[in-house]
């Protein structure tokens, strides 16, 4: 059973929690999957918060909360202090054009 709230938006569905070997499953319908372009093998973020579940798409990069800036990193760096005396020369060959 499909209930619209706004077409473009969102849609609400019935739908049953099923067995699936020792865990549970919930099956997401084919019109259901289309809206946040869910298909077989799409990693998902489940959260519960409150009593209500959210499932949304897995970001692909990693989501991690550094200390430092890139720039940050970077604001105190000169050739000096990136040894870069140590570096050796290229041949010609490596150069590229």
């Amino acid at each position: 059973m499909a209930i619209f709230t706004d077409v473009a938006l969102s849609m609400i569905f019935k739908t049953e929690i099923k067995r699936w070997g020792n865990s549970l499953a919930l099956r997401i319908s084919k019109p259901m999957a289309e809206l946040p372009d869910f298909s077989e093998g799409t990693q998902v973020l489940i959260e519960t918060k409150g009593g209500i579940m959210t499932v949304k798409p897995a970001k692909n990069e990693r989501q991690v909360k550094l200390p430092f800036s890139e720039q940050q990193l970077l604001d105190d760096m000169t050739p000096e202090a990136a040894h870069a005396e140590e570096a050796i020369d290229l041949i010609d060959e490596e150069w590229q054009d």
